[in-house]
């Protein structure tokens, strides 16, 4: 159970495809469920990526807004989730499980204006469903959405990632963006997409965070989840995919280790703070 946001910066990281891989690759017990959030505030991707424009935008974030002011934040929320796997079962067969979910982010960056009371809504919900229904939450930042208000869901997350390309473009913005982020919310971690020539040690010898996880760069498999591209029939089984099933077990751990570790902090300031009365 875990509440992990990624996190982009610029040099065309990868962020929402890597959200995708992990989401479908996700390893749930029955009756689990995740849930990929694209709060991104310059705007989602995935309704008219892999989903081609089929649902239209009548889903998503820009409709919490209104819930918010009206007081129905969570069950506008619940209704806001489209299913990204499952299918009815034929006759005589069960239904396949709808247990990943997704929220659709805004598709306009100028409707961020109207989510300032959005964010916290959001952080409180995403530990309700961690905590009340042991559900995993994984949220897509982009590349600005861990600053501002709402940097909020970054605070709030048990683990914070930031998604890198072992380019040396990319490798120079994320320098200045991994300290920004330290600074925000303490430690982060890195997760790799392997584009260049710089193995994972030299990736965190340079921007001085642990690599988590890694990725292969593979434009074909990712094309589908970024652009909706026809999917092969071995894309489940591509080295992509077989990757992202590794990382979300790691990521897993990173969140376990990081809420343990905050969980002791907080315990040991509550009790520093019942001695002083």
């Amino acid at each position: 159970m875990a509440v992990i946001a990624l996190a982009g910066c610029t040099g065309a990281p990868g962020v929402t495809t890597t959200a995708l891989a992990l989401l479908l690759s996700w390893p749930l017990e029955p009756g689990r469920k995740m849930i990929l959030a694209e709060c991104d505030p310059d705007g989602g991707a995935v309704l008219h990526g892999l989903l081609q424009g089929t649902l239209g935008d009548r889903y998503g974030l820009r409709n919490l807004s209104v819930a918010a002011r009206k007081g129905e934040f969570g069950p506008v929320f619940w209704r806001q989730l489209i299913a990204l796997n499952g299918k009815d079962g034929k006759e005589g067969q069960p239904e396949s499980p709808r247990d990943r979910l997704l929220l659709p982010g805004i598709t306009d960056p100028a409707q961020a204006a109207s989510l300032g009371s959005v964010w916290k809504g959001l952080a409180s919900m995403f530990r309700g469903i961690d905590t009340d229904y042991g559900h995993d939450v994984l949220i897509d930042l982009g590349r600005s959405g861990a600053f501002g208000l709402s940097g909020v869901l970054a605070e709030q997350a048990d683990a914070v990632i930031v998604v890198v390309r072992n380019t040396l473009r990319c490798l120079q913005a994320a320098q200045v963006r991994v300290r920004a982020l330290e600074e925000r919310v303490g430690d982060v971690g890195l997760l790799v997409i392997g584009e260049g020539p710089y193995p994972a040690g030299e990736v965190q010898r340079v921007l001085q965070v642990p690599v988590v996880a890694t990725l292969p760069y593979a434009p074909e498999d990712a094309r589908v989840l970024s652009d909706g591209a026809e999917q092969s029939r071995r894309f489940t089984k591509s080295p992509l995919m077989k990757a992202a099933r590794t990382s979300s077990a790691l990521l897993v751990q990173r969140a376990a280790v990081r809420r343990s570790r905050l969980d002791q902090r907080r315990a040991f300031a509550g009790g520093e703070a019942n001695r002083g009365r």
